[in-house]
């Protein structure tokens, strides 16, 4: 019997990369294509993926993730994150093969004072987690033998994300001011990943909902105080941190005030234990600053 064979959509982004890498060190037979090589704001590009061999699983890390302009590109944000996942999961389920899809904290409103649970109401705030809630809708819909992993607050050592964003600043700022009323689960990519692999090679017979994030909890700016106190440990350039309201800092669409996720289920059925962001983060720091 060959190595089970993979599609994994969004390539291209930090989470698919990741999945990607993993899967090839795990010997799974995988296919990542970028956007330009699936491109899911076209119908025809994504049945010419997923008919272009016989899959074991589709793994769908490919979303529209721009929150602000979402606004102002409805359709585009639709297209990726509600439609795409549709054709994936009409086409999968014909060919009876599972699909694992990702989605976000942001279907949440973020009013609940405690971590959400899967089961939780959604409440979405702006055009981007409506369309991932809506998703999420077409996969349960569309496919029986489906997966969806909720995560938040993605970083990663090779993609632009809020370390990066950090970063940055570090060298442009003598200081930053960062939103430190917004709680969440900081993340990292390669552990997310972890996960949907775990999740895609045990699944079976099973369908559901999932989260997984890493362990603990942190407000932006705690984690940018805990990026800059890296940088400081290594003799790197380090802006004073100052603290702000959501307020303080308008966006155009309101972020969820708690993305805290309740990650106890996954740990039940699939055995992925996450560990703390601290101790994630660290690992890509020490990627990115490699000293």
């Amino acid at each position: 019997m060959g190595a089970p064979k993979w599609l994994v959509t969004g390539g291209g982004g930090q989470l698919g990369g990741a999945l990607a890498q993993l899967a090839v060190r795990q010997r799974i037979d995988v296919w990542a294509p970028d956007r330009l090589q699936c491109d899911l704001a076209s119908e025809n590009s994504i049945i010419a993926a997923v008919k272009s061999q016989r899959w074991d699983a589709v793994l769908n890390c490919a979303a529209y993730t721009a929150v602000d302009k979402a606004e102002s590109e409805p359709e585009q944000a639709e297209m990726i994150n509600t439609t795409a996942p549709a054709i994936l999961a009409r086409e999968t389920e014909l060919l009876g093969i599972p699909l694992i899809h990702v989605s976000t904290d942001y279907v949440f409103d973020g009013c609940k004072t405690t971590p959400y649970l899967e089961a939780d109401p959604v409440n979405p705030l702006g055009v981007y987690g409506r369309t991932k809630e809506a998703g999420e809708v077409a996969v349960r819909e569309g496919n029986p033998l489906h997966a969806i992993v909720r995560t938040a607050w993605l970083v990663s050592a090779g993609s632009t994300n809020f370390l990066d964003t950090m970063l940055r600043l570090a060298q442009e700022r003598s200081a930053v001011s960062v939103v430190n009323d917004q709680l969440g689960c900081p993340s990292n990519a390669e552990d997310v990943a972890f996960a949907l692999f775990s999740v895609a090679r045990e699944l079976g017979g099973r369908s559901g909902t999932w989260h997984f994030v890493n362990d603990g909890q942190a407000s932006w700016y705690q984690l940018a105080a805990h990026i800059f106190s890296a940088t400081r440990m290594r003799g790197l350039p380090t802006p004073a941190l100052v603290p702000i309201t959501s307020g303080d800092y308008p966006t155009r669409v309101r972020r969820p005030s708690n993305s805290r996720l309740v990650t106890d289920k996954i740990v039940a059925d699939f055995g992925v234990v996450p560990r703390h962001w601290q101790t994630a983060i660290d690992d890509i720091l020490a990627k990115r600053l490699n000293r």
